[in-house]
């Protein structure tokens, strides 16, 4: 009985666990906005930056709430605001419209992102927790491969990518409806963080460079996402609805990498597959730089698809590891870290614009490597 009341928790948890991917979205859909409205590069880059601000704005307050209301409630109010941030270009499209559509998007996720992986901890417990976590991670990168395919698809076959957003809104209301008929028994939480208690961790220098190698991370990952088609564009002409596939293969080979990081981590040496990670990133952005054709270009994505996809999780254990008595104000701190992809893809955009070449992008995306780099020998060895 018990097995069946998880399972019948886990299913509208595992929905929320996609709809989470949805954020993901903003890199196919700022080509195609940069497309529609006939922008430069950094405007276009604006909605992934008014989708990854509000992490570093909201994510304490998100975890005060969260205190307040409880987990459930959070995560089904992050899915109401991810609801309305998907029908809103429905109603209007225009370029300011989309901002405010994608700064919604970013809200929704910065609350779910807080919220959903605390509420599985009431649903599952000891060694079930990290495969659970995992299992909906990799749920949460089928929304992030499904995404271009389904615009790409709109495109070619209706005229209208924006068909992407009525299907994921559908998706985001059952997980909605389900989750708010599904009890779930919550723990009391034991300490309240504050916004206090989160910067001053930032006084340690092994948790200021993990937090700096968060936001590079995810400005590697929302950076090739929203670059990627663009090279493809400028460098072998290839239409966006084609082009927008390399984001797909991007999230693919990030999902395979996940899985196959979650058994590969299990039994090998945690800094030593970050020096492997990084390395294959450093390969995959100096291909980049000389890259001109769409085989080439589809490789060196995949390669940093796969490169960045454990590299999260292994600085965020790092960083829970150094300072395991502060584990909820590691927490929060590091989902701040997230607002590097409001960050690093805006720099992409000015400095393709400055040199007129997504080269430009790459020359960002080569600065954030190189601090993983430098932080890869300072990684703590494992502990037995």
């Amino acid at each position: 009985m018990k097995n069946k009341h998880s399972l019948s928790q886990l299913i509208p948890v595992m929905l929320a666990f996609f709809s989470m991917g949805f954020v993901d979205l903003v890199g196919i859909a700022t080509n195609y906005v940069k497309n529609d409205f006939g922008l430069n590069d950094t405007l276009a880059n604006l909605m992934p930056f008014m989708v990854f601000l509000w992490f570093l704005v909201f994510s304490v307050p998100t975890g005060i709430l969260m205190n307040k209301i409880g987990r459930r409630k959070t995560v089904i109010l992050s899915l109401i605001v991810t609801i309305v941030a998907l029908m809103v270009p429905l109603v209007s499209y225009s370029f300011f419209v989309m901002l405010i559509a994608f700064s919604l998007l970013g809200i929704g996720n910065t609350l779910m992102q807080v919220s959903l992986n605390p509420l599985v901890s009431n649903i599952v417990s000891g060694n079930k927790l990290a495969s659970t976590l995992t299992f909906g991670q990799f749920v949460k990168a089928i929304a992030s491969f499904l995404a271009p395919i389904i615009a790409g698809w709109a495109a070619i076959r209706f005229g209208d990518w924006k068909i992407l957003y009525p299907i994921f809104s559908i998706i985001a209301i059952v997980a909605a409806l389900t989750l708010s008929f599904t009890k779930i028994a919550e723990k009391p939480v034991e300490h309240r963080s504050t916004f206090g208690d989160c910067f001053a961790l930032l006084k340690d220098p092994y948790i200021l460079m993990l937090f700096l190698g968060i936001m590079v991370h995810v400005g590697i990952d929302v950076g090739i996402n929203t670059t990627a088609p663009k090279l493809l564009i400028e460098r072998v002409n290839m239409p966006l609805s084609q082009a927008g596939y390399a984001t797909s293969i991007y999230f693919l080979l990030r999902t395979i990498g996940a899985l196959s990081g979650s058994f590969i981590l299990a039994h090998y040496s945690a800094r030593k597959f970050f020096h492997i990670s990084v390395a294959l990133i450093v390969i995959a952005v100096i291909g980049l730089y000389f890259g001109y054709s769409s085989a080439a270009i589809f490789l060196f994505v995949a390669l940093i698809g796969y490169g960045n996809s454990n590299i999260f999780s292994i600085m965020f254990s790092q960083a829970l590891l150094h300072l395991p008595e502060r584990n909820n104000e590691i927490s929060g701190l590091m989902i701040m870290g997230l607002a590097g992809g409001a960050v690093f893809p805006l720099l992409m955009g000015v400095a393709s614009d400055v040199l007129n070449s997504q080269t430009g992008a790459v020359i960002i995306l080569t600065v954030c490597v190189s601090y993983l780099v430098f932080l890869s020998p300072k990684l703590k060895k494992d502990t037995p």
